[in-house]
Parts: C-alpha cells; sequence; structure tokens
C-alpha cells in the first residue's frame, strides 16, 4: 500500500531538526499510486557538515541537558549556579579561555548581595569587597559634602552601602562555586548553531575538540551586548548608540579627591565618577571625554591629563584602562519560545549608578527560580512569561533612567550647561546637607540599591496600575525575617500578634510553612497581616486574618503553583 515515511515519526536526534525541517514538503505529495516512497535520514546531510555524527537513526545526541547557558559572565554563572543549587541540569559554555581577567565590572548593590545571600555565597563576596559607604558630588575641584548612603541603608538592608568587587573575583567565586555543584564551564567553546521548537533545543558547540551537538529544553543567551544567540533568534536591539566616549581606569596613587567613597563631579564638558577599589589609593576612574574635530578615540594619557586640569585629580599608575562608547538598547522581548535573554544580551545602558551588572544577576536569579519550577515543580510552562513581563518593563525603565541621566551630565545645549555651571552648585551643597534630615532619606537608598523594584502580581493590579506599598515589591527587611528565605520557596509571613486559628487555617489551605516575626515600625509591614512570599523574597499578596487563606490561593494559582494533596479548599 503506497505510504509516506513522516519525518516527525524519526526518534529524536539533534541532527534531525533541519532534515525534518528540508522534507517537511514530502508530506504533502500525493501518494503514488504504483510505489512507496520512503526516507531515511542517511539520505541527508546533518547540520554538522556530513551525514548523522551520532551513530544511526536511533542514537542520542552527544549532550542533553536540562539548560544551556551561553555566556560565562556574572550572570551566565549566577544563573547555572541558581539552577544548579535548584537540582536543574546544566550546561554553560563561553569562548573565553577562563574567568575574566580584567576588572570591568565592579559596583554589587545590596538587593545583589541578597540574592547572594539566599545562594549561601554572600559571605566569599563580602570578605573580598571594599565597602563605600559615602557618596559625595561635586563640581570639578569642588565637593558638595557627603551623602551617608551606608547610614541610609541601615534600615533598609543587611548590606548598607555599595560593596565594590571587581569582575574578575566575581567571576572567580562564582565559577569555584559551580565546581563544587558539579558544574563545569566549557571553556573556549562557542555556541554556533541554534535551532529550537516546541520539544526543545538544538545547537552546535564548537570547540578545541571539534563539534558536539546539543539538545536541551531550554536556552539562555546570556551572551552579551553582541550576543549570538539573541541574533540566530532574530530578535532586535532597540536603541542607540551615544556619541560620547567614556574612558575607564584603575588607577593607583590617587590624589585629589576622597578615595575611601563614590565621588560624582560634574564639568562644564567633563564627567567623572569614582568609587574605591582598596587601600594605597587604588580607585576606579570612570569618564568621559567630548572629542574634538576628526578625534575618533582617547588616550590614556590624555585621559589623565584632563583628569588633572579640570577636576584636581592625579595618579601615579594604572593597572587597566580602556574606552567605549555607551549604548542604550533593550531587546523587543526577552523570551522566543524556549530562548531567553538574560543580562547585556537583553539590555545595555551607560554605566553611571553601578546597575547594569546588578540587573542581570537580578535577570538570572529571576530566571533561574522559574526555570526550575517548570523543570522541577510540574509549574505550566506558560508561567515562564512571566520572566519576560517581570524583568524587561525593569530594563526599560533603568535604560529610559541612564539614558536621561547621562544626556543631562553630559549635554552641550546651552541650557544644560548653565544648570551644571551656575545652578547645581548653588543647590547640591543645601540638599546634600539636608538630604540625610529627611525621613524619606532611605527610599533614596532604596532607589539605587534596586530593592525597590515592583513587579505586578495580578492581572487586575495591572489593568488598574495600583501599586501597593509592599505587594509586587522586594520584602521589606526588619532585621530578622530574610534568613527563612534562603529555603527558595513559598512561604507564608505574619508580624506582630495574630489568631492562632488565622495561622492554623492558611497553613491548612496553601500547605505552606508560615513564620511569625516580632512587628516593627520601621517598614510597611502591617501588623497582624499575612503576607505571601515568593521563592525570590518578593511579597505576591497580602490579607489580614481571615480572608488570608482565599486570597493566598488564588495567587498561588495566578502563579501556577501545583496544589499538594493535602491542601484543603477554602470554605
Amino acid at each position: 500500500m503506497p505510504r509516506i515515511l513522516r519525518p516527525d515519526s524519526w526518534p529524536r536526534c539533534s541532527c534531525s531538526v533541519r532534515i525534518r525541517r528540508s522534507v517537511a514538503w514530502f508530506s504533502l505529495l500525493p501518494a503514488h499510486p504504483h510505489r512507496s516512497i520512503s526516507l531515511s535520514r542517511s539520505d541527508f546531510l546533518s547540520p554538522f557538515g556530513g551525514a548523522c555524527q551520532h551513530g544511526g537513526v536511533n542514537a542520542p545526541p552527544a549532550r542533553s541537558t536540562d539548560v544551556l547557558v551561553a555566556g560565562a559572565g556574572p550572570t551566565g554563572l549566577l544563573l547555572a549556579v541558581a539552577l544548579a543549587s535548584l537540582g536543574v541540569d546544566v550546561l554553560v559554555v563561553d569562548r573565553k579561555l577562563g574567568p575574566t581577567r580584567e576588572s570591568r565590572a565592579l559596583g554589587i548593590q545590596a538587593r545583589t548581595l541578597e540574592i547572594l545571600d539566599q545562594l549561601g555565597i554572600v559571605d566569599e563576596f563580602l570578605s573580598l569587597a571594599t565597602t563605600a559607604s559615602a557618596v559625595s558630588p561635586g563640581f570639578e575641584r569642588r565637593s558638595f559634602g557627603t551623602v551617608p548612603i551606608g547610614r541610609l541603608g541601615a534600615v533598609v538592608s543587611p548590606f548598607p552601602g555599595i560593596h565594590v568587587l571587581e569582575q574578575s573575583r566575581t567571576e572567580r567565586i562564582l565559577t569555584d562555586r559551580l565546581t563544587a555543584l558539579g558544574v563545569t564551564v566549557l571553556w573556549g567553546h562557542s555556541i554556533t548553531g541554534l535551532d529550537h521548537s516546541r520539544s526543545g533545543i538544538d545547537a552546535v558547540v564548537e570547540g578545541p575538540g571539534g563539534r558536539e551537538a546539543v539538545h536541551a529544553a531550554y536556552c539562555v543567551g546570556a551572551d552579551g551586548a553582541s550576543s549570538f544567540v539573541r541574533k540566530r533568534t532574530g530578535i532586535p536591539f532597540e536603541g542607540i548608540t551615544n556619541e560620547h566616549i567614556f574612558y575607564v581606569a584603575d588607577a593607583h596613587g590617587v590624589s585629589g579627591l576622597p578615595a575611601d567613597r563614590i565621588n560624582v563631579r560634574l564639568g562644564t564638558e567633563d564627567f567623572l565618577v569614582t568609587f574605591p577599589m582598596g587601600p594605597g589609593g587604588h580607585v576606579r576612574v570612570l569618564g568621559t571625554i567630548r572629542l574634538t574635530g576628526s578625534q575618533e578615540a582617547v588616550t590614556e594619557p590624555e585621559a589623565r591629563a584632563r583628569l588633572a586640569a579640570v577636576f584636581g585629580v592625579e595618579y601615579d599608575s594604572t593597572s587597566w584602562f580602556s574606552t567605549y562608547r555607551i549604548s542604550h538598547r533593550v531587546a523587543a522581548t526577552f523570551r522566543e519560545g524556549r530562548v531567553f535573554l538574560a543580562g547585556d544580551a537583553g539590555h545595555v545602558h551607560s554605566p553611571v549608578g553601578a546597575q547594569g551588572m546588578n540587573t542581570g544577576l537580578q535577570d538570572a536569579h529571576n530566571l533561574a527560580l522559574k526555570l526550575a519550577n517548570v523543570l522541577r515543580h510540574d509549574y505550566p510552562p506558560a508561567t515562564l512569561n512571566q520572566y519576560d513581563a517581570e524583568r524587561r518593563p525593569v530594563a526599560l525603565r533603568l535604560t529610559s533612567t541612564t539614558d536621561r541621566a547621562f544626556g543631562a551630565v553630559t549635554s552641550s545645549a546651552r541650557r544644560a550647561v548653565f544648570i551644571r555651571r551656575r545652578l547645581l552648585p548653588l543647590v547640591l551643597p543645601v540638599a546634600v546637607r539636608l538630604l540625610p534630615r529627611l525621613p524619606g532619606a532611605p527610599r533614596l537608598f532604596e532607589y539605587v540599591s534596586q530593592v525597590r523594584i515592583h513587579y505586578w502580581m495580578s492581572e487586575e493590579a495591572r489593568r488598574t496600575g495600583r501599586r501597593g506599598s509592599v505587594v509586587g515589591r522586594r520584602l521589606p527587611w526588619t532585621g530578622t525575617n530574610f534568613d527563612v528565605l534562603r529555603s527558595l520557596e513559598w512561604q507564608v509571613h505574619v508580624y506582630g500578634p495574630v489568631a492562632a486559628r488565622d495561622a492554623i487555617r492558611v497553613r491548612s489551605f496553601v500547605s505552606l510553612p508560615v513564620h511569625q516575626f516580632e512587628s516593627t515600625g520601621n517598614t510597611r509591614l502591617v501588623p497582624g497581616w499575612f503576607y505571601l512570599i515568593r521563592p525570590d523574597g518578593f511579597v505576591a499578596a497580602e490579607a489580614a486574618g481571615g480572608a488570608a487563606a482565599r486570597k493566598f490561593r488564588r495567587a498561588l494559582d495566578a502563579a501556577g503553583v501545583p496544589r499538594r494533596p493535602t491542601e484543603r479548599v477554602p470554605g
């Protein structure tokens, strides 16, 4: 009887993806009245340039994993650490031969340290980092005073201030933790082919030993601003590249400004930010120089001379110097099927404010928990859409904010120059003196440290545009309530006295641990109320006493959390 052997009947093999697409049109041919048509994969070339290299039709892919991560920078490494900690099989590849040797990104914000604490590795970072507890703004050689961000943050987070640690050390800590978790990074390897379908990811990885097929359930592009994964998936990278040249130097023996704090200095045409990196005047110097005439680049001697002439800053030597142009871009989506983007692959912006790497690390934390929920805890795959819904708006707001700030400090427009040169020197000294005394001063630290990020927790909240003081935000820190977050699981908190029957009812209806803490007056947590906390430490819902059980069950259902056999249905 005439028949056609359809490609979808072949056993799964990473070589089959392109072949299936190549011969899919055969399924549209009418059956021949006198003979059958039979096709085999061996009749076709594989994506590796020859016949299937897996030993025949029934051979499995050379390597299989849950999640393939492209890029072993801070974002990719933290993603892998979180996934491995949650029991997810992960493969990390990077074209570099090993962890970065340059200092590169170095500001670590409080929210990032809270995440590292959840993963059990914050002590390694704190033991090596330099803490900047103050910010000193100024104009050219003049300082306007000091903002004590460490003191402002002491009531906000267990990690006040901004911690400074070279990216090379950050990557080494994360790589060592991956090794301890049994994960080996494929250094010197690149993804050169990538196909994805509803059933998974098929990739080609090239390294010193040749080409290898990899099959994964999901792929995450954490491979930087020039991301191969983003380009291969066809996701637009929307935005602009600024005309200004940024220079960055790791300077030693710095003089002319306080070396133990973050300094922010404006100028008529120049801009300067410094970060303390260690004793002996070891400072990260970051600034802009306006190019003149046909000039296309800035040399280290030119930057050094400009620093001395405009800001009165001098140094003995540098261990690293580089220049680059600033881009402000955000990917059109952070998810395309089974492919995700994180870190610089999804968003790039000005380094002002030490926000970039931290945003990428928080992308990784958010995505790792969602992938683990689907791969290990039977959450519906549709819940992965929450990653783009939550993290892309954060990137858009950050890019817009840093773009405006960068434009304000570098614009050559007459009004902008007047504001920088005449108005700010009058206003900022007064603002710096008054700010620490204001009741809302800690909120400044919340914004800078990224603990005030908001996610919409329901469609109703999104439609109405109503943002609560707690729901959708990272759980406020009371001084004692963060240790339980290390479990990386859903839980319920209550602050202050509560009726025992209400606590029992909540526990029985949602089958989650209920933690009770003393009430404190320095947060927006209402005494006697229950709070539903996500594994990432964000508040998913809040309710008083008897209303909590039903409301929390609805919130868990909306988040895709599977019901447990022991749960009761609220009556």
